[in-house]
This record gives structure tokens, sequence and C-alpha cells, in this order.
């Protein structure tokens, strides 16, 4: 393992963080911000608990997978699509590195980018709401294994997108939506029974459900299911990987 090519991609990356702090830190956090007041205030107005938890409190896992999810794309995305955009993906292709230690260079700058965004979010809320975590290792663990899995995802679109409209493509038309239908402001307990059953094959609900289980011990789909579930979406990204390097699928275009 080439520890120092490792170190030299991870640090480009986080460096590159440093040089855009208002678009890479501030810019997403408060965005989470303004969809914590507006659905705090209009929604929370009409529902002030959710099976014993106040409103506030129970959307904030909600808000902090939203940030995580579509930041985790985004900063992966990126990162691998503009040394492509820009030709310096041959310097990278060209050096005595391996497919892994390549992957594991972008994908866990953009995953740790995305944990810090996540616990900003987790900090800032904590001042304007009550909020308890039952399970801080459960949490911990799928804030991180949330945040490799759609950095994963986002490596795979920032190799298969041809231009930089198409990085925003899957986030803003899938996983958005998904996310905002996925449970992350509202119980699908509290949905119809026919509907109830649509919302599970969302996969974002088992991601939400589970992470909202770690702060107040409620889940939508047994938490054991939700890791489960986690664990083999971050099986097929990591397949998906793999192919991509073994046949070289438009990583010199």
């Amino acid at each position: 393992m080439n520890l120092h090519a490792i170190r030299a991609i991870y640090l480009f990356e986080m460096a590159r963080t440093r040089r855009t702090l208002l678009q890479s830190i501030i810019a997403p956090v408060m965005s989470t911000a303004l969809y914590f007041v507006v659905f705090g205030a209009a929604i929370g107005g009409r529902i002030s608990e959710v099976e014993g938890v106040a409103y506030g409190s129970f959307i904030v896992p909600g808000l902090i997978m939203l940030t995580l999810l579509t930041q985790s794309i985004a900063n992966a995305s990126f990162g691998i699509y503009f040394p492509r955009f820009t030709g310096t993906i041959y310097e990278v292709l060209s050096a005595p590195i391996s497919a892994a230690e390549i992957v594991i260079g972008y994908v866990g700058a953009a995953a740790t980018k995305s944990v810090m965004l996540g616990l900003i979010v987790l900090a800032t809320a904590a001042f304007i709401v009550p909020l308890r975590i039952d399970h801080p290792f459960v949490m911990l663990a799928f804030l991180v294994l949330t945040a490799v899995t759609f950095s994963l995802l986002g490596f795979i679109i920032g190799i298969w997108a041809e231009g930089f409209e198409q990085l925003q493509l899957v986030p803003l038309l899938v996983v958005t939506p998904l996310t905002f239908l996925g449970g992350s402001f509202y119980s699908i307990d509290m949905l119809p029974e026919g509907w109830r059953t649509v919302a599970l094959l969302n996969p974002v609900v088992y991601l939400v459900s589970g992470f909202r289980w770690s702060f107040f011990g409620l889940a939508d789909v047994n938490p054991a299911i939700s890791l489960g579930a986690t664990l083999a979406f971050l099986a097929v990204c990591l397949g998906l990987v793999a192919w991509i390097f073994r046949t070289g699928y438009r990583l010199k275009k």
C-alpha cells in the first residue's frame, strides 16, 4: 500500500476545501439551517411532537442525512471529474499507485469533508433545539458508512459525467427527492398503509430510519435492516468502482 500517494491525494483534496471554505463548508451549513428554520417553523407549528419527540428535534437526523448525501456526492464527483476535465488525470494514472489507493485518496477526502459537515450541522442544531443521542457509537457508524458509500457513488458519477451539468443531475433529480420522500421530515408510519409500502421501496428510508434510531431510539425500519441496507449499497458501489478501473471506463476521456 502506497501511503505516500494516498496522503498526497487526500491532502490535495482537503487543501481545496480550505481554499473554497465559503462554498465547501459555510454555504451547505447555511442551506441546512434554512431548511431547519422553514420546516421547523412551518410544520412544527402544526405538529408539536412525533412519537414523543419535539418536531424540531425529530427532523435533525433527516437534515444531517440530507447534507451528508448531497455533499458526499458533490465532493467526490467534482474531485475526480475536474482532473478528467483538465487532463491531469493522466498524471494520477501514470503514477505508481493502484486503483485502490486512488479511490481511498479521493473518496477518503470527500467522506471526511462530509462527516465534518454533518458534525457541524449537528452542533448547530444542538444550539437551537434540545437533542439527545441514545447510541452515539451507532450514530457515528451510520455517519461514516453513509459518507463513504455516497462518496463512492459520487466518484462513480464523476467518472460517468461528460460535463459539469451532469455532475448535478443525480443529486438534484434523484438523491434530493428521495431524501425528502424518505422520512427526513416525518415518520413514514404517519402515511396511509399503501403509501407506507411504497415508501419502503425508497433506499433513503433505511438510512434516515437507522440514523434517527441512534438519536431517539425511534425507527420506521428495524435498525439491523437499515445497517444491512447501507452495507449492501456500499458493496454495490465498491463493485462498480472495481469494474471501472478494471475496464478503464472513461478514465482517460
